[in-house]
């Protein structure tokens, strides 16, 4: 039975030539896109802001699904926020996807961006001090390795 269109079953073979081209289609999961990720033990959902993807885990700057609907009325009425900036290890992910469109549906940062008029990554932007933070947080992690 042929596999209906859409299902990936097959796996493209691409030259090194390919390399420069669609860099951007192999690695997705890049610091400033935006996501989904579903978390467990406890079970849970985040939209937000990749700042860092490493082995130990996923740093986002966002906020929990539940609150999306409360954070695009906030911000549309401007009142004060900032996004939570957090980390979870790698072994709470269960799954990151990016946050698109799906046929008809608008994606959450479409929906926030028609709610509020303001880019998701924008709002998502975490302020500089909690930048900093996060930048000698990795900084050190990196740092104890190399010392192990």
């Amino acid at each position: 039975m042929p596999a209906p269109p859409g299902d990936n079953l097959t796996v493209e073979e691409h030259s090194p030539s390919d390399k420069a081209e669609g860099a951007i289609t192999r690695k997705p999961f890049v610091p400033g896109a935006v996501v989904i990720a579903t978390l467990s033990s406890p079970r849970e959902k985040f939209w937000g802001m990749i700042l860092a993807l490493a082995p130990e885990g996923l740093s986002l700057s966002g906020v929990e699904l539940a609150s999306f609907e409360d954070l695009a009325v906030m911000v549309r009425d401007g009142e004060p926020f900032t996004a939570a900036v957090v980390f979870f290890p790698m072994h709470r992910l269960e799954r990151v996807e990016l946050d698109l469109p799906d046929g008809n549906l608008p994606s959450l940062s479409q929906r926030f961006f028609a709610k509020t008029g303001l880019e998701p990554s924008a709002a998502l932007a975490p302020s500089d001090r909690e930048q900093h933070k996060v930048s000698d947080e990795d900084s050190r992690s990196h740092a104890s390795k190399e010392r192990a």
